[in-house]
């Protein structure tokens, strides 16, 4: 077992290398320069857009367009946002939330793109539900077939692995170690109320997601803040300290190793792709579920989860970390501090009960990952066998949840890290060959959105 954990995470270090960060960031870059910088243009407007009402219950799709937006931050917002954060950190230094913040900016446009040829391309299955993605998008899109098949399959394995089994045993963990429940138990009901939600589909998905989300972020932002105040005097030397390790690199510190340029890039990098899922094209499942006529207002909804989870939730974790002071420090043990408890360990330090409030974030921010990525996995597993499999699917997922909750998981993170970065490639494909598609539909989109602006202008003038 040792061995092939090793062989693991060879591979998952190789395919994670520099080539695919620099391709993600170089998509990220010429989309934006062909949009031109759509994401920061419009920005303001998507923003109005998740408070706009609902389009309407006649309209084509299952869920809300806000409830699309909270499943894909659902799937994103896991335990990326406090674990991940920490763990690139302490692997690339404070230098790597430097890259992680650039890589969010452009990659808001990889989001839009994703979005925008999810709903293009969106089709209604024999049960009646909306099914889109890069699976869809790839096949009718380009009409490459087995492209859109090995995205699915690594999409269904990857769902199972980075939505399930990681996320539950996550949960277990902070659960056992701050409540002292059996991880066993964990589990189990972890498992019953996955079945509850799953049972009504991506409705019920929808609705779980559009309440907890937006209570978690805010409770775990505020409390972020708190910290951040009361640390305030430190904050423009963390900040500094950001932005001059992403170009000299980090220092050894306590236990902290130290950190090259290339590493604090290499570390920021991963932890946006992960953490916003921009390139993995798996959450524009979620956007063409969306109740919407059009694909560009629904792509500028879905790039505003991109610029949520990551730049400010998990910029909350980093900068916490950071003026705390608990970066390189050890346990009782003698071990270094990393993971979910170094960032128990920074809230801890200086808010009352601040373990608990990590833990609490940890286990609704990663349930909300397993539900939003059942149902991702379920749509890949409709598109390669039919709307027969999605039942035995739903099973099979909510199954595993138990072992999830009691096994060491070693192998399966770096398992399904590599079916991450396989997702990536035919999605960063079907992408660029697409990308003449999506400046004509962003096009006249932003004309219609133009015209409509004029025609409200007139009216409200008119009544007046």
């Amino acid at each position: 077992m040792t061995e092939l954990l090793s062989i693991m995470q060879t591979i998952e270090t190789a395919i994670w290398g520099v080539p695919l960060l620099l391709l993600l960031i170089g998509v990220g870059v010429f989309l934006t320069c062909l949009l031109r910088g759509v994401q920061f243009r419009y920005l303001f407007k998507a923003f109005r857009f998740i408070k706009s009402k609902d389009e309407g219950k006649e309209i084509q799709g299952d869920i809300s367009p806000f409830q699309s937006l909270m499943t894909a931050m659902a799937s994103a917002v896991g335990t990326g946002s406090i674990v991940g954060v920490s763990t690139a950190i302490m692997t690339g230094g404070l230098g790597s939330i430097f890259w992680m913040w650039i890589t969010t900016l452009v990659s808001m446009s990889i989001k839009y793109a994703e979005a925008l040829l999810a709903v293009k391309y969106r089709i209604t299955d024999k049960r009646g539900e909306m099914s889109g993605g890069p699976m869809y998008y790839i096949e009718k899109g380009l009409g490459w077939k087995w492209l859109a098949v090995l995205f699915s399959v690594f999409a269904a394995i990857a769902a199972i692995g980075t939505g399930n089994l990681v996320q539950v045993n996550s949960i277990a963990e902070a659960v056992g170690n701050v409540f002292h429940v059996d991880p066993l138990v964990t589990g189990i009901v972890l498992a019953v109320i996955t079945a509850v939600v799953l049972l009504k589909g991506i409705k019920s998905i929808g609705f779980v997601s559009s309440v907890l989300v937006p209570v978690m972020a805010t409770f775990y932002i505020i409390a972020g803040c708190i910290v951040l105040f009361a640390f305030s005097h430190k904050l423009p030397y963390a900040i500094s300290l950001i932005i001059s390790s992403a170009f000299t690199g980090q220092a050894a510190c306590g236990g902290f190793l130290g950190a090259t340029v290339m590493l604090g890039m290499q570390s920021g990098v991963s932890r946006s792709v992960l953490s916003s899922e921009a390139g993995l094209g798996i959450s524009s499942i979620a956007a063409a579920a969306a109740r919407t006529t059009s694909s560009g207002r629904q792509a500028l909804l879905s790039m505003t989860a991109t610029l949520l989870s990551t730049a400010i939730i998990c910029t909350i974790t980093a900068l916490v970390i950071a003026v705390t002071g608990v970066m390189g420090s050890h346990d009782a043990s003698g071990q270094v501090v990393n993971g979910a408890s170094l960032a128990i360990k920074a809230f801890s330090s200086a808010i009352y009960g601040g373990e608990y409030i990590v833990t609490l974030g940890l286990v609704f921010f990663a349930y909300t990952t397993v539900i939003a990525w059942a149902y991702y996995g379920e749509k890949c597993c409709e598109y390669l066998f039919g709307e027969k499999s999605v039942v035995p699917y739903r099973i099979l997922y909510t199954i595993l949840i138990v072992p999830g909750a009691v096994l060491t998981l070693e192998l399966v993170w770096s398992f399904s890290n590599i079916m991450n970065a396989l997702m990536v490639i035919p999605n960063m494909i079907a992408i660029l060959a697409l990308s003449g598609v999506i400046q004509k539909e962003t096009k006249e989109f932003l004309i219609d959105e133009a015209e409509q602006s004029i025609a409200a202008g007139r009216v409200a003038i008119g009544e007046s």
